[in-house]
């Protein structure tokens, strides 16, 4: 695009991390994940567009690229026009995370398939952790094999990126010698105060007994150690997951709906 098109929609590439921090900064929670791709550990894999105060994030550590943008209500007219703007200039397919209402913004440009409405969810009330025993033991780079091994069997077709094994926030529960629940991150950066769970599972045969609160209970004493911010992202109608998390302390502070599938109307990959 030209420079005069970007002058036009006032939408800027935004490099200056230091900027981000500050505007994603006014509601950490909600931004949990875009403040925690500003680490050194994701930066090289993002682009950032921002119009005002108003923020898109393009994650390309992942294929295809996935898009996130979150608002409260107030504030979601801004970033539904911010979405328009950016449109033309995003890739021909991709992954979508939004806040409700926002994928009308790119109805015009793209076909999309929705993954259903999920939860934001953040640790609010850390005292119940003291009612759930916790248990694991810190898993690390050699427990890899048996640690993808054990999501083939818990959670086959989980999105893991095996790079977070090293910062030492995933904990694992054994049985026999074998993995059967664990709990890890999917952001950790005590740069930017933020984690946020993810990968966390537990094997058919332990279901039930308790396992996964043992290791989410483990690993958020860990995290709260070291950032000021612990979250996660569950499906809306994952009843089990969503009490499990709450009665760790977890409450629900906000919705946003997953497009497994977004393609450019007219390109090939909307025709294929």
């Amino acid at each position: 695009m030209t420079s005069g098109w970007w002058a036009e929609v006032a939408v800027r590439a935004e490099h200056d991390r230091a900027v981000l921090a500050g505007l994603l900064g006014r509601d950490p929670v909600l931004h949990a994940y875009q403040l925690g791709d500003l680490d050194d550990f994701f930066w090289p894999f993002t682009s950032w567009f921002r119009s005002g105060d108003e923020v898109v994030l393009l994650y390309h550590g992942v294929a295809p690229p996935t898009l996130l943008a979150f608002a409260a209500p107030q504030r979601a007219a801004a970033l539904a026009e911010l979405l328009t703007r950016v449109a033309p200039v995003l890739p021909a397919r991709l992954y979508a995370h939004l806040s409700p209402g926002l994928i009308g913004a790119l109805a015009g440009s793209f076909d999309h398939v929705p993954g259903g409405r999920h939860l934001r969810m953040a640790l609010t009330d850390p005292g119940r952790l003291a009612g759930v025993p916790a248990a694991g033991e810190v898993l690390g780079a050699a427990d890899l094999p048996e640690l993808l091994r054990f999501y083939e069997r818990a959670y086959p077709g989980n999105w893991f990126d095996a790079r977070m094994v090293e910062t030492g926030q995933y904990v694992g529960v054994r049985d026999g010698g074998e993995l059967v629940a664990v709990a890890g991150v999917h952001v950790f950066s005590p740069a930017y105060g933020v984690a946020a769970l993810g990968n966390v599972a537990t094997v058919p045969r332990c279901r039930g007994r308790g396992l996964g609160a043992a290791v989410v209970a483990a690993l958020c004493g860990r995290l709260r150690e070291r950032v000021g911010h612990v979250v996660l992202n569950v499906k809306a109608d994952n009843t089990a997951a969503v009490r499990l998390y709450e009665r760790v302390g977890f409450t629900r502070v906000a919705d946003y709906d997953e497009f497994s599938l977004v393609a450019r109307v007219g390109s090939a990959a909307a025709a294929g």
